[in-house]
């Protein structure tokens, strides 16, 4: 069976969704506020690399990044931000639209549940301070079946 990796269009598919997410969230004016203090010059290949990884291809985040611990620690310390996660939700949505993923393709709403959980769970967990993170967390994965456990 193909890993969501392969179908999403592996590294080319990937790195295509995240600049289009990207796009959609520095127009997006409650989301954008996430970059007003700026952001990494290769963030849409970092979060390619991330996403690689999390949805079954190659270790490209860990090899080259770091770790779910300092993916984590960047999105944490901010408090609550429910409208914020929504809408980057919502961003992630259309961004699926716009790499021409249909309605009808099997893999368009597995990548939304993905990308829910992953917002409003993995990195929405720790709203206080970054130092309460654990130093050993690994990037969870992700199957059509949902979040890999073993």
């Amino acid at each position: 069976m193909q890993t969501l990796y392969e179908a999403a269009g592996g590294d080319e598919g990937l790195r295509r969704l995240a600049e289009a997410w990207h796009t959609r969230v520095m127009a997006d004016e409650v989301v954008s506020h996430a970059f007003s203090h700026g952001f990494h010059p290769e963030h849409t290949e970092r979060l390619a690399a991330y996403w690689i990884e999390a949805l079954g291809g190659p270790t490209a985040y860990t090899d080259s990044y770091g770790s779910e611990t300092s993916v984590v620690r960047m999105h944490s310390g901010n408090g609550p931000h429910e409208e914020m996660d929504r809408r980057a939700v919502a961003c992630f949505d259309q961004a699926l639209t716009d790499v021409g993923l249909s309605s009808d393709d099997p893999v368009r709403p597995v990548l939304s549940a993905y990308f829910s959980w992953a917002t409003n769970n993995s990195m929405s967990r720790y709203h206080g301070s970054a130092a309460n993170i654990p130093a050993d967390l690994s990037i969870p994965r992700w199957s059509w079946t949902g979040l890999q456990t073993g």
